[in-house]
């Protein structure tokens, strides 16, 4: 079938009724007119457009684009669509004015499809008449005759028409009405669209016996009310909605100036699949001081398939939004285009097309340069994506391969979104495609269930992917063969008390593994430290067991005994409780010792004179009482009682109340260190500088001189 889309014929209804002739109240300083103002001049009152003034402005906005960057490839275009192509691209506007009259200004004629055309019968039109009478006033006027306008047969119809003269019948009608206006209220909105259906029922009978009309197959009616800035709208916003086979309806409600402006824009976007594109950092020298330059930024319009490297990779742009991609100035080296491997080639149309950055740009692309457009990056080498440059008088928007070539190997599976990604379960995945193998099979036998082969498929991948990681650090019972039986069985639809027992003593396994405390296939992998403790990490693994049985636990009563069986062994004794929390104390507190073991070392150094002198009077007084007690000589010291330190018996009492030196305040402290450890040997603490003289008793005996190594000499 010949398929004419909507945006095939476009019937623009401008109110031009008294109330458009309402002020919009946004202010235009005139002051912004003149570069300079002499001194003792008056500064002018700024000034306001009218409603009217505002939709008409915007309406021809929205025309411009259509004709600016699609209707000079019309004749083309639908000469390559008739040849290999079910759809045509033919964009026509029919532009209506009503008030007590209607005002049609152009035909879906080739040669009317102008703005200068346009211009020139709005000019002849004048703005509304303020004492015109409201009553004879309306703008269904102008709706009848839109709907009476997409009735009548467009060129590239009747030639279509001709072509398929036997199944002339196949050449589908369809259009859409786009209304400016001042909506009274919802209600208001109802009745012009109860009155758009009826006259489209009326015209369908009326061509259904006419040669030349065609009945309306698809009509979509865009309401807009434009209400003055200050003020609060009475009418609602309306997504689309369908009023019946033939009519679909929409409401805007937006303010006059800009922001209806941009709601036209954004329009032109979604009627005729364009897209935005904002061209930054372009440098261009000011007109008052030419030594300078400043950077400014250029909007352009274009096909939306220039950004379909972007919309793939879906890292740039939502296809469903209108936002603009931002992409920035790059001068190049050369301006050969041809040494540019591009992969698209589309006409561009600036969105404010009067605008000084707009203006210098297209100019120096007219001159035969061209401009290299690349992605902005935070960080690594940039990426050019497109490319500006013009042939043939038309400038065009190139898309540059900035990705793989087709000539290219395939990318390795490592290279995948999001980064290098290494870890891939690709053993596991190969399992899964073996047991998941789709063979040959009649469709007319069924199982008890009245499945289908393919149902039955169906259901058996939806079972076996509802607990599936795609990623080894993502999943630890996975990379577990202990747990390989139950995660093979558990995905079974029935499950025998054999297969219940195995999964059964699966668990008890891994009960067994977690009171031996055996190592976890814990991925550390992106984490700093040891990583998780040895209980957080079989907190996480039975977590995960249940998480893979709970998504089965549905499929018969089996599968819930193995559940079972994990939370009765997950609720552990009290003793074995008590015993974890123990453990896990002495962790966290061998953990802290070691973490604040330097801090706690630095602050002992600063006080070890203050105990040190605590230290030696305690040893006064312990002096003092082991005076009175009359030890054996040869009996060994009480192990109840501390090691007096060398110092004190080596140097006088009075010493000590002097200045203690560095070396002094060190041996006290290692000797006070090592008294807590073992008794002293005697030879060492009687000795002189901590070097005791050995075999004393041979020399008494034998009247010899006892030397190092038990050599003696007479």
């Amino acid at each position: 079938m010949r398929i004419f889309s909507v945006s095939h014929k476009t019937a623009f209804v401008v109110d031009h009724c008294p109330y458009m002739a309402e002020s919009s109240r946004q202010l235009i300083e005139c002051d912004m007119l003149t570069k300079s103002r002499s001194q003792g001049v008056i500064p002018l009152a700024p000034v306001s457009k009218s409603l009217w003034t505002c939709a008409i402005e915007c309406s021809m906005e929205y025309c411009r684009i259509l004709y600016d960057y699609l209707y000079r490839f019309l004749p083309l275009i639908f000469t390559l669509a008739l040849e290999t192509s079910s759809s045509s691209s033919c964009f026509t506007v029919n532009y209506i004015v009503s008030d007590s009259e209607v005002h049609i200004l152009n035909s879906w004629k080739q040669e009317n499809q102008n703005t200068q055309e346009l211009m020139t019968a709005l000019a002849a039109v004048g703005p509304p008449n303020p004492r015109q009478d409201p009553e004879c006033c309306s703008v269904l006027h102008g709706l009848v005759a839109a709907v009476e306008s997409l009735c009548k047969i467009t060129e590239y119809q009747h030639e279509s028409r001709t072509t398929l003269m036997d199944t002339a019948d196949r050449v589908a009608n369809r259009g859409r009405i786009i209304c400016l206006t001042n909506a009274k209220s919802d209600t208001h909105v109802r009745m012009l669209e109860d009155c758009v259906l009826e006259t489209i029922q009326e015209q369908n009978k009326r061509a259904a016996g006419s040669d030349r009309l065609m009945p309306i197959q698809q009509c979509e009616l865009v309401l807009v009310h434009i209400y003055p800035q200050g003020e609060e709208t009475l009418v609602s916003d309306r997504q689309k909605k369908e009023l019946s086979s033939v009519l679909s309806s929409e409401v805007h409600s937006v303010r006059a100036g800009r922001y209806l402006a941009g709601k036209l824009n954004v329009l032109v976007q979604q009627h005729f699949d364009l897209a935005s594109t904002t061209i930054t950092n372009i440098p261009m020298k000011e007109e008052q001081h030419a030594n300078t330059s400043a950077n400014y930024d250029v909007e352009l319009l274009h096909h939306r398939d220039a950004h379909i490297e972007f919309i793939k990779s879906a890292t740039v742009l939502n296809p469903f939004s209108h936002e603009t991609v931002t992409l920035k100035w790059c001068t190049p080296r050369t301006n050969s285009v041809e040494l540019h491997y591009c992969t698209g080639a589309y006409r561009i149309s600036p969105v404010d097309v009067n605008s000084r950055p707009s203006s210098c740009l297209t100019n120096f692309l007219l001159n035969g340069r061209s401009v290299l457009l690349e992605q902005p990056r935070k960080s690594g080498s940039k990426v050019i994506s497109h490319m500006l440059s013009s042939h043939g008088g038309e400038i065009f928007l190139h898309v540059l391969n900035s990705t793989r070539s087709t000539l290219e190997d395939p990318p390795s599976i490592s290279e995948g979104c999001g980064g290098r990604v290494t870890d891939y379960r690709i053993t596991d995945f190969g399992e899964f495609m073996r047991e998941n193998r789709l063979t040959p099979f009649p469709e007319s036998m069924v199982d008890a269930a009245c499945r289908t082969p393919v149902e039955r498929a169906k259901f058996q991948l939806e079972r076996h992917t509802r607990y599936w990681p795609m990623i080894i650090s993502q999943t630890t019972i996975f990379n577990m063969q202990a747990v390989v039986p139950l995660a093979n069985l558990i995905v079974k639809d029935t499950l025998t008390d054999e297969d219940v027992l195995t999964c059964q003593k699966t668990v008890y396994n891994l009960v067994d593994m977690e009171r031996k405390s055996d190592p976890l296939p814990i991925s550390t992998a992106g984490s700093r430290g040891k990583g998780p403790k040895r209980d957080e990490q079989y907190r996480i693994m039975w977590n995960e067991l249940e998480t893979l049985v709970k998504a089965h636990v549905g499929t018969s009563e089996r599968h819930q005994r193995v559940l079972d069986c994990i939370s009765a062994c997950r609720s552990k004794p009290p003793e074995e409780e008590e015993r974890k929390k123990r453990g896990r104390k002495r962790e966290d507190k061998e953990d802290k010792t070691e973490k604040n073991g330097k801090d706690t070392e630095e602050k002992g150094w600063t006080t070890d004179s203050e105990r040190l002198k605590g230290v030696m009077e305690r040893e006064k007084d312990e002096q003092s009482e082991c005076e009175i007690i009359k030890d054996s000589p040869d009996s060994p010291e009480p192990l109840n009682k501390k090691p007096r330190l060398a110092t004190e018996e080596q140097q006088p009492p009075e010493k000590s109340k002097g200045p203690v030196s560095l070396l002094t305040l060190w041996t006290n402290r290692i000797t006070q260190a090592n008294s807590r450890k073992h008794q002293e040997f005697a030879g060492r603490l009687s000795s002189v500088n901590s070097k005791a003289e050995l075999y004393q008793h041979l020399k008494e005996e034998n009247g010899m001189d006892v030397h190092e190594n038990g050599k003696a000499t007479r």
